[in-house]
């Protein structure tokens, strides 16, 4: 005798779905009803309740599974607001292992988890979060934007910036600017106050004077002693092609993202890599993710990383971190897309996943009805949790 053993879980997922998804497969099973053959569920032994909510559980299984709990973890759904950083990809495994050095970045990523910590816990807006931290990145030399970018080929500095808001799809960057001071800032000016997604060059250059942005009169001033030594040699490959980045899940429930960055070492003049191609190292929407990459920039916009993503994220219900992965470690590798990415939803799941030596990065949430937040920093494949 066959039966179906429908149990509470799957009670539950059916009643709290979606009431025209279900409609629309009842509305199936009773078109196929008039071809189906009475005589089968005679012989089954089957009642009519049990063939009806057996038939419509195989229909709308997909949806069942997502509600299922096994891939969405609970702690996700109670998550107040997320923060999560990076501050490039690239061959640093070993620095973990130098005390002094390592110590230096956990330091800094903790103090841009906090940084935004201090604007979301407060009700604030993602964009601000957002900027805030990355001009905190782009004013600390030991990160590959602002200040500390890394330089062309001919010694100068070309930087890249984007931002992304997740509710409306808004957003602006700049691409091989030599005179903003902070870069994340050009990009938003251009998400708010222009009908323009991107400006480059020259033209972005003035844009920024022109609406009283933070300038430098000398190109120079983004170098530091290290990227001197480079300009200087220009025969020895840096290991800093990173990036820095953030992503956002706010109060309101809506997520942004933004990226910033001085591009690959001794790149050819004009070359603008993913960081500010919407799509491609930055994109945020609502209904899918928040996503910042780090990484070779022409694979990921090859492969447009991030849209790539969110749209799996939304259009698939795929968890984000199996979804990173795929991508990640399928789509990309370490020879033919090298780096990693960040990435929140709007149930506050993250995915930091990265192929190359590491990544650094970090996380900050607050539960609901908590007062303490959750905080870990990591370099290599181990994590650090920083306890407040």
């Amino acid at each position: 005798m066959v039966e179906f053993n429908i149990s509470l879980e799957i009670w539950r997922c059916i009643k709290e779905f979606k009431i025209d998804v279900l409609l629309s497969s009842l509305g199936y099973i009773l078109e196929l009803w008039e071809s189906f053959s009475i005589f089968v569920l005679v012989k089954m032994k089957m009642n009519m309740k049990s063939f009806f909510v057996g038939l419509a559980a195989t229909l709308i299984g997909v949806q069942l599974g997502a509600c299922s709990g096994e891939k969405e973890p609970v702690q996700a759904i109670e998550r107040e607001y997320v923060i999560v950083v990076h501050g490039g990809a690239g061959a640093i495994a070993g620095l973990e292992n130098d005390s002094v050095k390592a110590a230096q970045y956990y330091a800094a990523l903790d103090s841009a988890l906090v940084i935004g910590d201090a604007i979301l816990a407060d009700g604030g807006e993602g964009t601000e979060a957002v900027k805030a931290v990355i001009r905190y990145f782009e004013g600390n030399p030991l990160f590959n934007a602002g200040v500390g970018a890394t330089c062309t080929i001919d010694g100068a500095f070309e930087l890249d910036a984007a931002i992304m808001e997740g509710k409306d799809l808004s957003a602006g960057s700049v691409a091989g600017v030599k005179y903003i001071k902070h870069p994340i800032d050009a990009a938003y000016a251009v998400k708010t106050q222009t009908e323009h997604v991107m400006l480059a060059g020259e033209g972005a250059d003035q844009f920024a004077k022109a609406h009283g942005l933070e300038m430098v009169e000398d190109n120079q001033y983004f170098a530091t002693p290290k990227t001197m030594k480079w300009i200087e040699q220009l025969k020895k490959e840096s290991k800093k092609n990173g990036t820095v980045g953030c992503v956002v899940l706010d109060k309101h429930g809506n997520l942004t993202a933004g990226t910033s960055t001085g591009g690959r070492f001794k790149k050819q003049w004009g070359r603008v890599g993913d960081a500010p191609v919407i799509g491609a190292g930055t994109y945020a929407d609502n209904e899918g993710c928040a996503v910042s990459c780090t990484g070779h920039g022409e694979y990921y916009i090859r492969h447009v990383v991030a849209y790539n993503l969110s749209t799996r994220v939304k259009m698939l219900n795929q968890p984000i971190a199996e979804a990173a992965d795929e991508i990640i470690f399928g789509e990309l590798n370490a020879d033919a897309g090298n780096g990693g990415l960040i990435a929140v939803d709007k149930k506050g799941n993250i995915a930091m996943p990265f192929n190359s030596g590491g990544m650094h990065r970090g996380y900050l949430y607050k539960e609901k009805g908590k007062e303490t937040v959750t905080k870990s920093v990591g370099i290599g494949k181990t994590m650090k949790m920083i306890q407040e």
